[in-house]
């Protein structure tokens, strides 16, 4: 992600700041050209003005992200390697080329395991779900991030550089790439071989997934730059999202979306839902055709009005219907595991 850890800082001299120049004009030029690309070819069409405001908030975020970071030298990337560098793992791989790759790999590895983490846990999702309520996915929506998870991925990620041992100009480069990989696989474009591509990288028809409103869409597709840890892991899918966002009610403009990201987790979007969803609703959709001694033309009916009812049960909202045998609840609610 592009931030004001990837600036020079006062302490330390860069190796190269022209590196670092070049890094910074690499990506603002990624930046025009899929914004150029999903404003003209767009993969989706999204209204002009809600667009722009997603646009607006965004980069916002970006501004104060930089800002709030720029003010944390001891969470300076750069900082770190300077001090750190040669002093770790990579010090036992000889070729520079493979300490390259392997510390590539290890940074799409650690964010891979950290967004998950950001699914699974809810102190966590608080945060994270700032970067999932953008209602029109775009290329700024990779810097739609909380400036408290900001700080916790950089923490990390000062961690990695620390244990590996990577000097700054490793530094600049993995960030470059990995910035550059989140700018493409938000933006709101499709090309041919797309999905060639996507059997080695996160490509946008991927990433769109993720970001579907759909629980057992969202919590896939993790990588940032790699689908290879999604594919290994089995938290790949290639499905269409319906929509994207979360769901319930949340602000779209800056001040507020900082804000919300403290706020009390409320919408059913962020809470747990079974694994087993699935199995849960056919059993429930087996016993309604049970019930009718399995006349046959009601499957979808059945399917659609066990899922209605094992969902109200999962979020405690009453039944449809007032008249229900007392068995058949208790079926339901056993079918709901213990949390």
């Amino acid at each position: 992600m592009l931030n004001a850890t990837m600036l020079p800082e006062a302490n330390f001299r860069l190796p190269d700041t022209l590196a670092g120049e070049l890094a910074t004009f690499t990506l603002l030029g990624l930046f025009c050209m899929f914004s150029y690309f999903e404003f003209n070819f767009p993969r989706e069409q999204q209204p002009l003005k809600p667009l722009r405001l997603s646009y607006k908030t965004n980069i916002g975020l970006l501004i104060v992200n930089s800002t709030f970071m720029s003010l944390l030298s001891l969470s300076s990337l750069f900082a770190i390697a300077h001090h750190h560098s040669g002093q770790g793992l990579l010090r036992y791989v000889s070729s520079p080329a493979l300490q390259a790759l392997l510390s590539f790999l290890a940074l799409d590895l650690l964010l891979y395991f950290w967004h998950k983490a950001c699914h699974q846990f809810s102190s966590l999702w608080m945060f994270h779900r700032v970067h999932h309520n953008d209602l029109y996915l775009n290329t700024s929506t990779a810097f739609r991030i909380h400036f408290l998870e900001l700080l916790l991925t950089n923490l990390l990620k000062a961690a990695y550089i620390v244990v590996l041992g990577i000097d700054q100009l490793l530094v600049l480069i993995n960030e470059t790439l990995m910035t550059a990989f989140i700018m493409f696989h938000h933006s709101n474009i499709s090309f041919a071989g797309e999905k060639l591509l996507g059997r080695v990288f996160i490509v946008p028809y991927l990433h769109h997934t993720h970001h579907s409103t759909e629980r057992n869409e969202h919590d896939r597709n993790y990588g940032a730059a790699l689908s290879l840890w999604d594919r290994l892991f089995g938290t790949i899918a290639e499905v269409k999202p319906k929509t994207v966002g979360i769901k319930g009610r949340s602000p779209q403009n800056m001040i507020s979306l900082i804000g919300f990201g403290f706020s009390q987790l409320k919408s059913p979007n962020t809470q747990t839902l079974p694994a087993n969803l699935d199995e849960m609703i056919a059993e429930a959709a087996y016993y309604r055709a049970e019930k009718r001694n399995f006349k046959p033309g009601y499957e979808l009916i059945d399917w659609l009005e066990a899922k209605k009812e094992i969902i109200k049960l999962i979020y405690c909202e009453p039944p449809t219907r007032a008249r229900r045998k007392p068995q058949r609840n208790n079926l339901f609610l056993n079918l709901i595991p213990r949390h």
